[in-house]
């Protein structure tokens, strides 16, 4: 195990229609396009920078928990749309979302993947591969499915969940990209099934959850399962071009775990990254939102 590798801390460079305002008191202020709102943030265990009387001004959507997982929205203006659409460019692709208020808080995007997304398009733009494979694995709303795609990439999107994938096809038209392949199924299974095929992949994205279900019942537990699912989808990488990026937010994970995962997994291993992802506040405050490791191998 090497002992000089570098632990980074990376927030997103490109945001136009997102802006992290403050946080603070387990809450989170936010700008998505026009709406500012108001979403629970358990990690925000310090004081908020802005005032009480400033968030008010500021928000027009604010979100309360009735229990761990479901909650409400509540409008300043009843007329405010339950969904809405916002752009993400980088300095090779163009992507749009659509966003709306669910009822675990989420809004169909996590901001601080943007850091993972433009390293997908870079690493595409830089294969010699005439059409690199990228396979996303856990794809939730498919931001990392629209980046690889838009950059030129067939793109496999996987995710056990229906209604997120169907989510994910929206995003694709509004992108005005197209055939992304969409596969509903337990992510482990169909990486099994694919080394079986001898399928491999030039891109392999994961961002699994802390705990999941397959579409036919199947459980995933991170820790129990995320050795098993590393050993196998380092065996899909394309041997002469490839990148990985492991992704988590399981509040257990450090990026030292994170980088022992894949050197095992992995030992051949070239231009590993590890780090912390974070979004900058406008008012001042980190806001620490998971761990990554990456890399990749360029054709000589």
């Amino acid at each position: 195990m090497t002992s000089t590798t570098t632990i980074q801390l990376l927030t997103p460079k490109h945001w136009a229609d997102y802006e992290l305002i403050d946080c603070g008191d387990f809450e989170k202020l936010e700008r998505f396009g026009e709406l500012v709102l108001i979403r629970p943030e358990p990690q925000a265990v310090w004081p908020k920078t802005l005032s009480e009387a400033e968030w008010t001004k500021k928000h027009h959507i604010r979100f309360r928990g009735r229990s761990a997982t479901s909650g409400d929205w509540v409008k300043k203006d009843p007329k405010l749309r339950d969904r809405w659409h916002i752009s993400y460019k980088n300095n090779d692709v163009a992507i749009k979302f659509r966003l709306g208020l669910t009822s675990f808080k989420h809004v169909g995007i996590f901001p601080e993947q943007a850091v993972n997304w433009d390293y997908i398009s870079e690493s595409v733009k830089s294969f010699k591969t005439a059409q690199p494979k990228v396979l996303n694995l856990f794809a939730y709303t498919g931001g990392a499915s629209l980046i690889a795609k838009a950059a030129g990439a067939d793109t496999t999107h996987v995710d056990s969940i229906k209604q997120v994938v169907t989510w994910a096809n929206e995003n694709q038209d509004l992108s005005a990209i197209d055939n992304i392949r969409w596969v509903v199924e337990d992510a482990l299974k169909f990486v099994k099934r694919e080394l079986k095929r001898g399928n491999t992949y030039n891109g392999i994205i994961l961002d699994p959850p802390a705990y999941g279900h397959g579409p036919k019942g199947e459980k995933w537990k991170l820790e129990d399962h995320i050795m098993e699912m590393m050993r196998d989808v380092v065996q899909l990488l394309d041997p002469k071009e490839h990148f990985l990026i492991l992704n988590s937010y399981s509040l257990g994970f450090s990026s030292v775990i994170v980088e022992n995962l894949i050197r095992t997994s992995f030992p051949a291993v070239e231009n590993l990254e590890i780090g912390e992802l974070y979004l900058q506040a406008t008012a001042g405050s980190k806001l620490p939102l998971g761990v990554f490791g990456k890399f990749r191998k360029l054709a000589i």
